[in-house]
């Protein structure tokens, strides 16, 4: 007797909630995104509307079709009917680093949003090619680096280069951020219910009423006005992406390359972390997806979409049994694609940023940055502590130093700091030469000395002298404690990894070590990290 699978629905009535709620998610990350290129990097508006969201839209498209797609495959082997899709999109921790920290200083230093277009783009290249080879080396990476330095470093980031910047517009124009703000933590951390609309779309609805509410008394919170949405409206256009494969291609010179790879290399490793425990969180729903063809189709996804003109790579997100749970299957992942199509190709992204306050986004890029600045602490066991917070350092060093460049810059018009000014600063307590050795690689510097700390509580002194030798060859080639990559880029930093990686090898041979606590042996970390999106 033969049995008949049935053929999977491509839509089923659950398949409305979970579009809903992923739909505006993705928005919301298309509108964060066009006001870091608008009001961060001030480009030209054509160049964000007609190229680089038309071209991130189409990749966001491909990525949502092509998990539909998997799942239908799942779907109809399985013979189940409650297959859901990974959700999938631009990454939003990669978002921020590649504007900030990728972006913006080639901006700042010549000028040009062309140039830091091009930077992005590189960036991006280079990752897809990480994330198509990565996935071989993921397993071992995830092994062998400990949750508590992986999760601490993404902290650092997210305290630094992702919460300060929206926190501090949020109290310039508090009437408008703080109220955001306040909309959505009593819903996403205090479980208040809108009557099914999600929090983010009732903060910024409500943000986008006070701020032109506020231009009836004369108070223009928030800055918006009539011209620039006439202006918008006016400027409302279909716009298909076009290659660019030049401009990638043009980028791939030393001097840029040897800039990217100290972030490039550091975060190809988070992708491949992130992208095994967002599969394994499927699995755990019920889902099994194949770890390696999820990996290679990220890195595909993302270099098509980098040579069509986006700086942004492709990640699947977090969150499948949440839209497995509202009902989600495979319908809702295709419907998000074409109405990103729509969003992004006819100009409805250009109308909605002339119409809504950025003021009234940055309170959820905070909530991002709490949020995952908060999980490295929550996931790692608690007598890692010290080592989450050795983990962040690094990017506070760098943050610390990217803002006195920025002020040289746009107050004195200084792109270049001398050994005189350096000294200076000094005098007055600013350490602007160890900001900038410290703050140097900030994302692997704050792996490498996460994992060192982890394994010093944890006793195992082999493993973290591993990681002090591992740190003193990144530092010898610049990947960490500089600012490009090179040969002998900090020698005596590199010299004292060196000695660091000795010392602990003597100690896990020679030393007397007093046991842990029992309390603390219970605590043992599983491998591994979790990264939100």
């Amino acid at each position: 007797m033969t049995t008949t699978i049935a053929k999977p629905k491509i839509w089923v009535p659950g398949d409305w909630n979970a579009f809903f709620g992923f739909g505006t998610n993705i928005l919301v990350n298309l509108l964060t995104l066009s006001g870091l290129l608008l009001y961060v990097l001030k480009m030209p508006p054509d160049m964000v509307f007609k190229h680089i969201l038309p071209a991130a839209g189409m990749m966001m498209c491909m990525s949502t079709f092509y998990y539909a797609w998997l799942a239908y495959k799942l779907a109809k082997k399985t013979g189940r009917t409650d297959v859901c899709a990974l959700p999938s999109g631009i990454s939003v921790p990669h978002m921020f680093i590649v504007t900030l920290v990728i972006m913006l200083p080639i901006k700042l230093a010549t000028g040009d949003p062309m140039k830091a277009w091009q930077a992005g783009l590189t960036w991006v290249f280079i990752q897809s090619f990480v994330l198509m080879a990565g996935g071989f080396l993921a397993p071992i990476v995830r092994r062998i680096t400990p949750k508590a330095a992986l999760l601490g470093a993404l902290a650092g980031v997210s305290i630094s280069f992702i919460s300060m910047k929206p926190a501090l517009e949020m109290f310039m124009t508090p009437l408008v951020g703080v109220v955001c703000f306040a909309i959505i933590i009593v819903s996403w951390f205090g479980g208040v219910k809108f009557g099914g609309v999600p929090a983010g779309l009732v903060a910024i609805a409500a943000g986008t009423l006070i701020a032109w509410g506020s231009n009836l008394f004369g108070f223009n919170f928030g800055g918006m006005h009539l011209e620039a949405l006439k202006a918008a409206k006016d400027g409302f256009s279909f716009s298909a992406p076009t290659p660019v494969i030049g401009l990638v291609f043009g980028g791939l010179h030393w001097d840029l390359l040897k800039v990217i790879l100290v972030t490039a290399i550091p975060f190809g490793i988070y992708d491949l972390v992130e992208a095994m425990d967002n599969v394994v969180s499927a699995s755990a729903a019920g889902d099994e997806y194949p770890t390696t063809r999820v990996l290679t189709a990220d890195g595909v996804i993302s270099l098509i979409g980098c040579l069509m003109g986006n700086p942004y790579i492709n990640a699947v997100y977090i969150g499948h049994p949440g839209w497995k749970s509202m009902g989600g299957r495979i319908g809702y992942s295709a419907a998000t694609g074409v109405m990103v199509i729509v969003l992004s190709w006819f100009g409805v992204i250009s109308l909605m940023t002339a119409l809504i306050p950025v003021v009234a986004i940055s309170p959820i890029l905070l909530y991002i940055g709490m949020l995952i600045g908060s999980q490295a602490f929550q996931e790692s066991p608690h007598k890692h502590a010290p080592a989450v917070v050795m983990a962040i350092i690094p990017s506070l060093a760098a943050w610390g130093k990217l803002q006195i460049d920025n002020s040289l810059g746009s107050v004195a018009g200084i792109h270049q700091v001398t050994p005189e000014m350096i000294a200076s600063m000094a005098q007055t307590g600013v350490f602007y030469h160890g900001l900038s050795i410290l703050g140097g690689g900030s994302i692997l510097a704050g792996v490498v000395l996460g994992a060192i700390t982890v394994y010093i509580v944890d006793r195992k002194f082999m493993q973290a002298g591993a990681f002090a030798f591992a740190g003193g060859v990144l530092t010898f080639f610049g990947l960490m404690h500089g600012e490009a990559i090179g040969i002998n880029q900090t020698p005596t930093v590199a010299l004292s990894y060196l000695v660091v990686g000795g010392v602990l090898v003597a100690c896990a041979k020679f030393a007397t070590v007093e046991a842990m606590a029992p309390e603390a042996e219970e605590a043992e970390e599983l491998p591994g990290a979790l990264a939100t999106e």
